[in-house]
């Protein structure tokens, strides 16, 4: 792809993002990201159902070879997320989310592998019933990139509804680390189901040694970046420098853990949280924090809407059939009852020794959205005969979760939250 192809493509989408943004902000007064979801939506099936009527204007070809070159997994899972979680991440209280690190470090780990190991068996029966053969193995897949909650998805809502700040900061908390254990599970999950090269399998003692070296390999690389970052921060004062230090941490970070097989996702995350806590409180002047909390606003505000944008386009390379439709309306109450208990027992468990807000398991279980990550993560599976129903059920959870989730998540909240 030429520069100008790039360049062409990046215009299109900033500019869509802008129009459906004012469209959304002027009549429909959704939260943005749901807006634009559902705008984005709209066109699609409108080029869907224009397509077919018409075929000879070769409209879907056309709108499908865009997306294609846009390569939706690469984009988001190499580009946008780590300035997404970083953004997230540099607003996050830190005391906050260690007096809850218990809650936290649970839900992200072992509510990972309780919901993983629910939907795959849930769905395993699933789609034998609806006469699609999904090996076992491929269903932990799926398991294991539908169970993590999105931290943009979630952190976007966040914004929009008040939620209690002990319940908030476990929501945060849990979606900004559960994506980045959830994307390494997911990879070992997928070197396991297809082997190694297509050869042998990798061993259960293996995929747990990989799993542990990634989390723990990001967590070092974050904070040994995060501490480099704010050493530097610390020794000049100069807001314009300081904005592009935090920018080249989170880009260094990225690339660096691609190379020596660590989690940058939770590299990212750590480097985010250290800086946004101890970096801002004594190493930044007061027009420092007021110039990196601006950038990285408008960084957050500008990615989401292209990411939520892309989202609603993606319709466009789902394979739709009655059978497909069928899987993603069941998978819809099964990842809903996986998230319920896979909430539900590291809560009781905890609050044997701890009290808990009021309304946390519904809260937590409703207010779990899903959202890009899934979708990146199923496009990014190794091309098999089970790849597109599994990227069309994970289309249609993640769309059922933006929308129809992220919509009432509030009425939730004031519903069981006293």
């Amino acid at each position: 792809m030429t520069v100008a192809t790039i360049f062409n493509l990046v215009a299109l989408l900033i500019t869509l993002a802008t129009v459906f943004g004012y469209i959304n902000y002027r009549w429909l007064r959704l939260p943005h990201t749901i807006g634009l979801v559902i705008i984005a939506l709209a066109v699609s099936v409108t080029i869907l159902l224009t397509d077919a009527s018409f075929p000879a204007l070769g409209l879907g070809v056309t709108v499908r070879q865009t997306l294609t070159d846009i390569d939706f997994s690469d984009t988001l899972m190499k580009g946008l997320l780590s300035f997404l979680l970083f953004a997230g991440a540099l607003h996050v209280d830190l005391d906050s989310l260690l007096s809850r690190r218990w809650a936290i470090s649970l839900l992200a780990t072992v509510g990972i592998v309780i919901s993983t190991l629910i939907v795959a068996g849930l769905m395993f029966y699933g789609f034998g019933i609806l006469g699609f053969d999904v090996p076992l193995m491929y269903c932990l897949v799926f398991g294991a990139l539908i169970s993590p909650t999105d931290p943009v998805a979630v952190m976007g809502i966040l914004k929009e509804v008040k939620v209690p700040e002990a319940l908030e900061a476990k929501i945060a908390g849990e979606s900004l680390f559960n994506d980045g254990v959830g994307v390494v599970l997911f990879a070992v999950l997928v070197s396991v189901a297809a082997g190694e090269g297509g050869h042998g399998e990798v061993s259960l003692a293996g995929a747990v040694q990989l799993l542990a070296a990634e989390a723990l390999g990001g967590i070092a690389l974050g904070l040994a970046a995060g501490y480099g970052a704010y050493r530097a921060m610390k020794a000049i004062d100069e807001h314009n420098l300081e904005v592009l230090i935090t920018l080249s941490l989170v880009m260094a970070i990225y690339a660096l853990a691609s190379q020596v097989h660590v989690s940058g996702p939770l590299g990212v995350v750590v480097a985010g949280l250290f800086i946004g806590n101890h970096g801002k409180r004594f190493g930044m002047s007061a027009e420092t924090r007021y110039h990196i909390d601006t950038f990285w606003s408008l960084i957050d505000e500008g990615l989401n809407s292209l990411l939520f944008l892309a989202i609603g386009f993606e319709v466009m390379a789902i394979t739709i059939t009655g059978q497909v439709v069928g899987a993603a309306v069941l998978a819809i109450p099964v990842v809903l009852l996986a998230r319920w208990l896979s909430v539900s027992c590291p809560i009781k468990l905890l609050g044997v020794w701890r009290e808990f807000t009021k309304g946390a398991i519904p809260v937590l279980t409703w207010g779990g959205l899903r959202g890009g990550i899934s979708v990146a993560l199923a496009l990014s599976l190794p091309e098999s005969p089970v790849k597109p129903v599994l990227l069309a059920t994970t289309y249609g959870v993640v769309i059922f979760s933006i929308i129809v989730q992220g919509l009432t998540v509030g009425k939730v909240v004031r519903a069981v939250v006293r």
